[in-house]
């Protein structure tokens, strides 16, 4: 007998007893949807993370200097930040000083607690924050320690409702600023203590603001991503030469970051794709039950079979493929189940949606898992069928 009619009869057997191949077939759906959906949740984190890495800047390296001991502050210059990328033009292509601070914004009888960052007219460009009107920042700001404010989506919102904001005077700290532009929002869903709840003034006024002027933060923007390590190790070097201390500062860079949540979200990829898998095994031992079960049914089939001339391999084969067939079919449901599980889960969390295109690795993985647990499970009984003595087949009631 070829495979085909192999095939045909598995298929005919699987038919003829619908409800109960299905609910054979249902560990391996689960199984294989699990695994769809749990990868792809995975997937989809990392995506949402990569994507508010990249946005905080492009090529971007922060550098935060500790305090150190009771009494102690450790702080760079601007002129020393300014030194440093004059020295490696080649690798750095802007640093700004950051100034950070917590602040109350007043306008009229409206306010907020809101954070406030000095900075200089490139920090727009490091930290990738457009203007959604006005303008940011300039040179002429910073040099001459003006009083301007750029402020974000929801401290606008917050202070002026539906009024444009543009010219209109705030106080920080209760010292009047006049607000030239509004960030453009970062999220879709504008709160309280997210990227767009934020202030941004000239460095140089900020020190006179919160009355510290110990620049202890400072954000790099590297000319592209070749770049960063030389970039980061420029400024290591140089930190290291002033504060002759490892443990004095603190470099990190936007590439390194994006690594260690690669690294960190692969790992539970694969620990989220073995606990769906043990699903598939259990599923693989529901076949083996169901296909012992199935030889008992049909010993006399077998017997008649075997004495008309039916080869042990013939029968070993036809029960195999049985049970393949029955893994398959199962296999393809799950994925099925598993691609509108992941979109919608995926659209439920408010997560990017991961392309099919992205998912074919582990559907494909997926499928073949499923195949081969059919085939190991189903093997055992295919072995007992194909050794069945005829005569004693024969006489099974």
């Amino acid at each position: 007998m070829n495979l085909f009619m192999s095939f045909k009869m598995a298929l005919s057997s699987i038919l003829s007893s619908k409800v109960r191949s299905f609910l054979t077939m249902l560990g391996i759906i689960i199984g294989v949807a699990a695994v769809i959906i749990l990868v792809n949740m995975v997937t989809a984190t990392t995506l949402d993370m990569r994507n508010q890495l990249e946005s905080m800047g492009t090529n971007l390296i922060n550098v935060n200097i500790r305090r150190g001991g009771w009494g102690m502050t450790r702080s760079v210059s601007v002129e020393e930040i300014e030194k440093i990328a004059q020295n490696n033009q080649d690798s750095i292509k802007y640093i700004t000083p950051v100034v950070s601070s917590n602040a109350t914004v007043k306008y009229g009888n409206s306010n907020a607690s809101t954070s406030l960052s000095g900075v200089n007219e490139h920090y727009g460009t490091i930290r990738n924050r457009g203007i959604d009107s006005g303008r940011f920042i300039t040179t002429d700001d910073v040099d001459n320690r003006k009083s301007v404010a750029v402020i974000g989506a929801y401290v606008a919102s917050t202070l002026f409702g539906t009024q444009d904001p543009l010219g209109q005077q705030i106080k920080i700290n209760n010292e009047l600023f006049t607000v030239v532009g509004i960030l453009t929002a970062k999220s879709s869903n504008i709160s309280q203590g997210g990227e767009d709840d934020t202030v941004i003034i000239p460095y140089s006024r900020a020190t006179r603001l919160i009355r510290n002027a110990n620049i202890t933060s400072f954000a790099v923007s590297a000319k592209s991503a070749e770049t960063m390590t030389a970039a980061t190790e420029a400024i290591e070097t140089f930190l290291y030469q002033k504060f002759k201390s490892e443990n004095s500062y603190t470099v990190t860079n936007q590439a390194a970051q994006i690594e260690t949540v690669d690294d960190a979200l692969s790992s539970m990829t694969m620990l989220m794709a073995g606990i769906a898998g043990i699903s598939l095994i259990v599923g693989g031992i529901g076949i083996m039950n169901i296909m012992l079960v199935t030889v008992t049914e049909r010993t006399r089939e077998i017997g008649i079979r075997k004495a008309i001339g039916a080869k042990t391999r013939s029968i070993l084969i036809q029960f195999l493929i049985e049970s393949a067939v029955v893994s398959c079919l199962g296999g393809i449901l799950g994925i099925g189940l598993g691609i509108v599980g992941s979109y919608f889960t995926s659209t439920s969390m408010g997560m990017p949606t991961v392309p099919l295109s992205e998912q074919t690795t582990v559907i494909l993985g997926s499928f073949i898992f499923s195949a081969a647990i059919g085939i190991f499970f189903g093997l055992y009984p295919a072995r007992k069928a194909a050794k069945l003595n005829p005569i004693e087949a024969l006489r099974f009631e």
